[in-house]
């Protein structure tokens, strides 16, 4: 098999993860709902500890944790639990940006067609969002502004900090997907400012199909969601549905795991980058977004002239990667995320994205170079 370098698709399985998850499925299987028994009792508290866990890692409260499916149903949920509110108070407008993830997009586009007027920010050409942007977009009936954390294709880490800030004397709520930085980029997501944080358990070497939405209170004042599906009243009448408490469980550990080890973690994932620009770079390649704002574990590298796609195909049996989002890449076409940026044609579809985590194997990057440089 060739070394993994697709970790912003979805990482491995962190091996104490692994084993919690087996405990929850094996050992202690309650359900969670259950009253009348130690299963369920323990299942329970499986579950309040890993709202804790989660809570922890941008200093919310557990009861501000609702557990989703992931970041997907999580972005769903925070944007379109939204609409009552707005229809009622009035306030139809939404804010967010070009190069959100289609998890974020698609549900606006919903909203678009039921009568919402959708702003959409352009970043700069280092796929940066910018202050002045929001500033001018801002309106009195602005609802909601929706900016992702870090990007999934280019790894630029937006300036949430400061778009909070940004907000701070606003009524408009913020919601940002944290998908690819929960747990990994710490600073800026512990702002009280932020309302509303998607995150998905498989982008943290947690299993797929668990997630979670933290909603921060205002005050003593909880957000005025409501819930896109019905059925059993489960996570305060938000998410219905028996909780999987082995794969909670495992989101927990992962995210308890995640704020612990970060610093290795960072450091590790900084050296492989050093590594692998260090045998492209007499490539010529172009590199896509602010170098010094880019999440240690993604690298968004061109080579102008090159099809991306016969690049993966020559590097198959050395590393497995991508050139835009798992989401899309069925059907392959140019990236929103590189067009929003005014990109060249050339570097879009010359455009490589690489990502790797602390658990990625070794991987000779003089013969992946020598590879790329027989295709020019």
């Amino acid at each position: 098999m060739p070394a993994y370098f697709d970790c912003n698709a979805t990482t491995p399985i962190e091996p104490q993860v692994l084993n919690t998850i087996r405990h929850y499925l094996e050992i202690e299987f309650g359900n969670a709902g259950s009253r009348t028994h130690s299963y369920g009792v323990q299942a329970l508290q499986a579950v309040q500890k890993a709202r804790d866990q989660v809570a922890a890692v941008v200093k919310a409260k557990r009861d501000e944790v609702i557990f989703t499916s992931g970041a997907t149903e999580s972005n769903n949920l925070a944007i379109l639990g939204l609409v009552k509110h707005g229809e009622i108070t009035g306030r139809r407008h939404i804010i967010s940006s070009l190069i959100e993830h289609k998890a974020v997009l698609e549900p606006l586009e919903a909203l678009r067609n039921r009568g919402f007027e959708i702003t959409l920010i352009s970043p700069n050409s280092d796929g940066i969002i910018e202050i002045d942007q929001l500033n001018s977009a801002l309106r009195s009936d602005t609802l909601l502004v929706s900016i992702m954390h870090v990007n999934n294709e280019t790894g630029v880490i937006q300036p949430i900090v400061e778009l909070a800030e940004c907000l701070k004397d606003h009524h408009t709520f913020f919601h940002v997907d944290a998908a690819q930085g929960f747990g990994k980029v710490l600073p800026g997501l512990d702002s009280k400012r932020i309302d509303l944080i998607s995150i998905s358990g498989h982008k943290i070497f947690a299993p797929k199909g668990i997630g979670a939405l933290i909603m921060r209170r205002r005050g003593y004042k909880a957000l005025p969601l409501e819930p896109i599906m019905y059925g059993g009243g489960q996570e305060r009448g938000l998410r219905p549905g028996t909780l999987p408490v082995h794969l909670i469980a495992g989101l927990g550990e992962a995210a308890e795991i995640a704020v612990k080890d970060n610093e290795l973690r960072i450091q590790t994932c900084k050296k492989i980058k050093e590594t692998i620009l260090s045998a492209f770079m007499p490539l010529t390649p172009v590199i896509n977004g602010v170098f010094s704002d880019t999440a240690s574990h993604t690298l968004s590298i061109a080579f102008p002239g090159l099809d991306s796609e016969a690049v993966i195909v020559a590097l198959k049996n050395e590393i497995a990667l991508s050139n835009g989002s798992a989401c899309t890449s069925s059907s392959y076409q140019p990236s929103h995320v590189l067009k929003a940026m005014q990109l060249k044609d050339d570097v879009i579809q010359g455009t490589l994205r690489l990502s790797w985590c602390h658990l990625s194997e070794s991987v000779d990057w003089q013969l992946v170079a020598s590879k790329i440089r027989k295709l020019m």
